[in-house]
């Protein structure tokens, strides 16, 4: 194991001393790095040429620095050329291709959902329509993975695609010429009941802050006048977006005390920054609610805590993730990276979020995250903190408010998701909803598509689940090895149905027929609508009107 650890050590100094530029003389005179260096290289070129298996070098130096990593913290990582290209355009925000989200199913390619406004889209194909042939090649048979390969390529070039869909009887063929197509970090941006608007973002690319206040202007054109931001389940992204994005709803203070959004410390002064608000954005005295979980991350983590700390609205949910690290990117030659985390961040109060992480392995550290016993209930004085764990560090908001540092953002008003069973919560990990959904379109979609042309909005305030189909996809689970018993079904029945609308309606409108379907046994984002009063009252915003009950 110490050889191990040894050799790893060495081929991730090396490969730090290359990206970083540092002298090797430098190196030398501090760590004694070449003879490490030498070392290494001793040992991997004896295995190679002795060892009694054949060996393969690469995967040896990739072990290497995968066990350097190991000895650092959790999120500092080494990415494989193929992650490092699929997350470069998952973050960057656009690829080249026809803009269809598939998903192979049975041996068939299923269209899940058209991406509006794509050149697919924009030809008139549908979801649940199934791709048969990808230009003179069957598709039957191919992965998603291999599907999207080649449906992908230059703007400009065209593919054909050749489609069963149900209910006419002959296949369709669709010449499709690619365009760029946007990675949306705005799932869904759209009016609920009492002129809430209500934006849910999944990330934070480098094009989230334009589209955050697209959307914004967009909603406040319906006639919004409170928002409710979710970051539920966000993972984070770039640090450069989240400080946009927060500083769409906090003024810039004045010049003998400028708010600041979020700053960093670091081992190499050169590496610290800090991040001021600006006066002037036309959103900065809207009431404001933002929804996380224990899946908000880094960079929802800055803008939950910012709102927080300047008593801009309020957090409601459950206590996000715990990441305050900030992490930079080196490619390598081979198209690899190196993602090493260099700083730290802390929210204005001056909170580190990070937890705790030494002396656990990765996958502990992870799982903590998701173990929480959080009780429900009123937070705004952050008692609860407190209670869970006495240790942590205390910090006080811009109106006196304690909150505390070293575990996430725990939210202001403390409330848990809808309890479900766990044969549903069964159904869920296996996707069970949606390959029967796909089935019930083929045979239920045009009708419901020709009573509901005006949109989604009507379907979801008129249309329900029939009691026949719940006891049709209650066949189709238990045909599945799910133990569906009368109490589940009983117990889970109002979710069960909900959620089987939801992706009727998915299969029609996309995310807004999904969202607008789902608030029904949306727990969370229900409290929340209740709570604008406080959020108007802790921003000290005047109240424009009294919130009414949810339907």
């Amino acid at each position: 194991m110490k050889k191990y650890l040894t050799t790893s050590v060495v081929v991730g100094l090396m490969f730090l001393m290359l990206m970083l530029g540092i002298g090797a003389g430098t190196l030398i005179s501090r760590d004694s790095i070449f003879d490490q260096l030498s070392k290494f290289k001793d040992v991997l070129a004896l295995t190679q040429k002795f060892y009694v298996d054949t060996t393969n070098t690469q995967k040896l130096t990739e072990a290497a620095i995968n066990g350097l990593l190991s000895q650092l913290d959790p999120h500092s990582i080494y990415l494989p050329a193929q992650q490092t290209k699929q997350d470069a355009e998952r973050f960057q925000g656009s690829y080249q291709g026809v803009g269809l989200e598939i998903v192979a199913f049975n041996d068939t390619i299923m269209v899940s959902e058209p991406m509006g406004g794509g050149p697919a889209s924009k030809l008139g194909i549908l979801s649940n329509d199934r791709i048969v042939r990808i230009n003179d090649s069957s598709a039957i048979g191919l992965t998603t993975t291999q599907a999207s390969q080649r449906l992908r390529g230059p703007k400009g070039t065209k593919v054909s695609v050749t489609i069963n869909r149900p209910g006419e009887k002959e296949a369709m063929v669709f010449e499709i010429t690619r365009d760029n197509i946007a990675l949306n970090s705005v799932d869904v941006s759209l009016l609920l009941a009492d002129n809430v608007g209500y934006v849910n973002v999944n990330k934070f690319s480098a094009t989230t802050h334009g589209e955050i206040s697209t959307a914004l202007r967009k909603l406040r054109s319906q006639g919004m006048e409170r928002l409710l931001l979710d970051l539920r389940g966000n993972p984070g992204g770039y640090l450069q977006q989240a400080e946009e994005v927060a500083d769409i709803f906090i003024d810039g203070g004045t010049s003998d005390y400028p708010k600041k959004i979020v700053y960093t410390k670091a081992r190499t002064p050169d590496l610290e920054e800090s991040y001021l608000a600006t006066t002037g954005d036309e959103f900065e005295r809207i009431p404001l609610i933002i929804l996380v979980n224990n899946g908000s991350a880094s960079a929802s983590e800055i803008v939950s805590g910012a709102i927080q700390d300047w008593d801009r609205g309020l957090i409601v949910g459950e206590t996000s993730f715990g990441k305050g690290l900030v992490q930079h990117q080196w490619g390598l030659s081979d198209g690899s990276s190196l993602r090493l985390t260099i700083a730290k961040y802390y929210t204005p109060s001056g909170r580190l979020i990070q937890r705790p992480y030494d002396g656990k392995d990765r996958q502990q550290y992870r799982e903590e995250a998701f173990q929480r016993d959080e009780k429900e209930g009123d937070n705004l004085d952050h008692t609860r903190d407190a209670n869970t764990d006495s240790l942590r560090p205390k910090f006080h908001t811009a109106a006196g408010r304690i909150v505390y540092g070293g575990g996430g953002i725990t939210p202001d008003y403390i409330v848990k998701p809808l309890e479900i069973t766990e044969s549903t919560k069964d159904m869920l990990r296996r996707d069970l909803f949606y390959p029967f959904i796909t089935s019930y379109l083929d045979a239920e979609g045009p009708k419901i598509r020709s009573n509901y042309v005006s949109g989604y909005q009507k379907f979801v305030s008129e249309f329900e689940i029939s009691d026949g189909t719940l006891k049709d996809f209650r066949s189709f689970v238990e045909k599945k090895g799910i133990k569906a018993t009368d109490d589940v079904f009983h117990k889970d029945e109002m979710y069960l149905k909900t959620r089987l609308k939801a992706y009727t309606a998915r299969g029609i409108w996309g995310e807004e027929g999904w969202f607008s379907t789902m608030v029904a046994v949306d727990t969370q984002l229900r409290k929340a609508l209740t709570l604008f009063p406080e959020a108007q009252k802790i921003a000290g915003l005047e109240m424009t009107q009294k919130t009414k009950k949810v339907n």
